[in-house]
């Protein structure tokens, strides 16, 4: 069973409307059939076979002094869409390559649906990879470049022609099907490449930053079409960024890598909220490091009790990492809280629903803890919730709310 059968091709005009309320339809098709739908192709996908287990890989480059991968390990589930998140030189694209067979290991293993395929070639993997470079054929349309991976596995010519139409019908451009490629934009291009790669129906689809090369409004509108194809297919799928909020907005768990290992593996949301380590907090999302006294379950920050996450540091002076939104603001004298410290509003970043203001803590005793700076601090607020006229100069109270914060 496959969504395809349910003939779930919602509009995209339609598309938030569907999903947001469970009585609509769309062609007779209700939010619940599509989940009952998903379920069955998970469920075929898991006889498929379509995990991805890597265990301790090893992988040096020649003359490296440091492994690109150092015993790294990812377990992913049929289905599934991993997205491994970090900055250059972190290992992330060497993984992908390593379980595409486009890079040699030195050590580990890699399996696919429970069988070994370490030292498998890169055709016989089945798997699809699509690069930041489209690598699209000039001299051939659109249909035919969809066509190309079929036509090398000798499916023939009226049975490819179909799937490839299907394919372009799939990621919305079956009527850009007799085109040349550069006839195209870069978001289109990217979507005929999309269709190749999935045309082959691969147990595994490989995504190496395939949107940065796309300027901001292409790759969130991409972005999100990537996504419902994913979903829709049930293709086991491994994404790879170094963009944080496209990773937060598709992914089903965020690897976040850090010297050829991963961090922290979690679901987007606890690995903002919860995040394991200070690598991890730090590079996901904003945060601020505010001064504190620890026991490893609590801190008191700015004389506010805030309770601690796992792996909490002990200290009579800690960092405490205090996400933005996890912040009040209020004017001088519009409060009589104990809590909180003085600052003075250095700019306002005005963001259509939020707010966020940068402050400098005006107390003088932090200087010694923040290298003889003054402690600056960012907070983040619902736009109607910013004080009216507030503006640079201004006196301000600061104060942590009592949300999990990391220790450090």
């Amino acid at each position: 069973m496959s969504l395809a059968e349910h003939n779930v091709t919602a509009p995209k005009a339609d598309e938030d409307a569907f999903k947001n309320d469970p009585t609509a339809s769309l062609d007779g098709i209700r939010p619940k059939d599509v989940t009952a739908a998903a379920k069955a192709l998970l469920k075929d996908s898991t006889t498929r076979g379509g995990g991805i287990q890597m265990q301790d890989v090893v992988k040096i480059y020649p003359g490296a002094t440091k492994r690109a991968l150092d015993d790294f390990n990812l377990d992913i589930k049929p289905g599934e869409m991993v997205v491994l998140l970090g900055g250059s030189g972190c290992g992330k694209s060497t993984a992908l390559r390593s379980l595409a067979g486009l890079e040699d290991i030195q050590g580990g293993r890699i399996l696919v649906g429970g069988q070994d395929v370490t030292g498998v070639p890169v055709n016989k993997r089945e798997m699809a990879m699509v690069f930041q470079a489209y690598s699209l054929f000039p001299h051939m349309t659109a249909v035919e470049n969809v066509e190309f991976g079929l036509e090398v596995r000798g499916v023939g010519r009226d049975e490819r022609r179909k799937i490839a139409m299907e394919q372009l019908e799939l990621v919305g451009l079956a009527d850009q099907a007799t085109k040349y490629t550069q006839q195209m934009s870069g978001g289109q291009q990217q979507r005929v490449a999309l269709a190749r790669a999935l045309a082959i129906k691969p147990r595994v689809l490989l995504l190496d930053e395939p949107l940065s090369a796309l300027d901001a409004k292409v790759r969130v509108q991409l972005r999100d079409e990537i996504r419902r194809i994913q979903l829709n297919t049930g293709t086991t799928t491994v994404f790879v960024t170094h963009d944080q909020e496209e990773a937060l907005a598709v992914a089903d768990r965020i690897g976040v890598m850090n010297h050829g290992r991963i961090e922290q593996i979690a679901a987007p949301q606890n690995l903002y909220q919860r995040p394991a380590t200070e690598y991890v907090a730090t590079f996901i999302g904003l945060t601020n490091r505010l001064p504190g006294v620890s026991n490893g379950e609590e801190a008191v920050v700015f004389g506010q009790r805030v309770p601690l996450l796992p792996n909490s540091k002990k200290g009579d002076l800690v960092a405490v990492l205090v996400r933005p939104e996890n912040l009040t603001l209020k004017r001088t004298g519009e409060t009589d809280s104990k809590v909180g410290e003085h600052a003075r509003v250095e700019v306002i970043h005005f963001l259509g629903a939020v707010a966020r203001v940068d402050c400098e803590i005006s107390t003088g005793e932090y200087q010694h803890w923040n290298k003889g700076e003054q402690l600056k601090v960012t907070v983040q607020l619902p736009a109607n919730e910013l004080p009216a006229g507030l503006a640079v100069g201004d006196d301000v109270v600061v104060a942590p709310r009592p949300v999990a914060a990391l220790a450090c």
